[in-house]
C-alpha cells in the first residue's frame, strides 16, 4: 500500500503541489494574528479563545484536499490516464484505497505541521506585540496538543466529503472545490442565519459524511469508476 501511496506522489505536479502546501502554512500562521488585530479583538482576550480560533483556521485545508481530489482523481479521468492505473494486475478498491489515503494522510500532516507552525507564530508575535491577554497556561499547552491531533484528524476526513459524489462520480472541479469551500464556512453560514450548532455534533455529522463517502468511493468504484 505505501509503494502505491509513493506512486501517486509521484504522478502528482509536485512542485505545484509542494507551492500551494506553503502557500497555505504561510497564510495561516499569520491569519489568527491578523485576525485578532483587524477583525475581533475579543479572540485576543486570553490563549484559550485563540486556541478555538486557531482551530477553526485550520479548516482551511479543506479546500487542499479539494485540489488534490481533483488532480489525484478528477484529472485522471479527464486525461484518460486513470485507465493505466485501472489496468494493473490490482484491485479498483485498492487502488482507490491507496489514493484515498495519501489523500488523507497529506492533509493529516499538513494541517499538523500548520498547527505547530501557527501556534510558534501566534506565541512569538504576542511576546513581541502584546497582542493577547495574559500568558500561556500548562492546561493551554495541553489543549492545544490534544487539539491539534484531533482536529488535524478531522479535517482530513472533512477534506474527503467531496470524493465520492463530485471527485469519482461526476469528476467536475468547481463542484469540488465550491464544496470544500462551503464545508469551511459551514460555522460561519449557521451563524449567518442565527442557527446555533453545537461544534462537536456539527464535527462528528461532517466526519461521518466523509466517512460515508470514503466507503462508497470503495465500494461502487466498480460501477461508477469506469472511463
Amino acid at each position: 500500500m505505501f509503494k502505491l501511496m509513493e506512486l501517486e506522489w509521484r504522478k502528482l505536479k509536485q512542485k505545484m503541489v509542494i507551492g500551494e502546501m506553503i502557500i497555505y502554512l504561510g497564510i495561516l500562521m499569520f491569519l489568527p494574528v491578523f485576525f485578532i488585530k483587524m477583525v475581533m479583538a475579543d479572540f485576543g482576550q486570553n490563549y484559550s479563545a485563540v486556541i478555538q480560533l486557531i482551530v477553526s483556521i485550520q479548516l482551511g485545508f479543506v479546500l487542499f484536499g479539494a485540489s488534490l481530489i481533483n488532480q489525484v482523481f478528477i484529472e485522471e479521468y479527464k486525461n484518460k490516464t486513470i485507465s493505466l492505473s485501472f489496468g494493473y494486475p490490482i484491485s479498483r478498491k485498492k487502488l482507490v484505497m491507496a489514493k484515498i489515503l495519501f489523500i488523507s494522510l497529506a492533509v493529516f500532516l499538513c494541517t499538523l505541521v500548520s498547527f505547530v507552525l501557527t501556534g510558534l507564530a501566534t506565541y512569538l508575535i504576542d511576546q513581541v506585540f502584546d497582542i493577547i491577554n495574559g500568558q500561556p497556561t500548562a492546561a493551554d499547552f495541553a489543549a492545544y496538543f490534544s487539539k491539534m491531533i484531533v482536529h488535524s484528524f478531522i479535517t482530513a476526513l472533512i477534506s474527503l466529503i467531496p470524493l465520492f459524489f463530485f471527485g469519482i462520480w461526476k469528476r467536475a472541479t468547481i463542484p469540488t472545490v465550491i464544496c470544500a469551500i462551503f464545508l469551511m464556512q459551514f460555522q460561519n453560514f449557521s451563524s449567518l442565519i442565527n442557527i446555533t450548532l453545537d461544534p462537536a455534533l456539527v464535527n462528528a455529522v461532517l466526519c461521518l459524511l466523509g466517512f460515508v463517502s470514503v466507503y462508497l468511493s470503495i465500494k461502487m468504484i466498480d460501477k461508477v469508476g469506469d472511463i
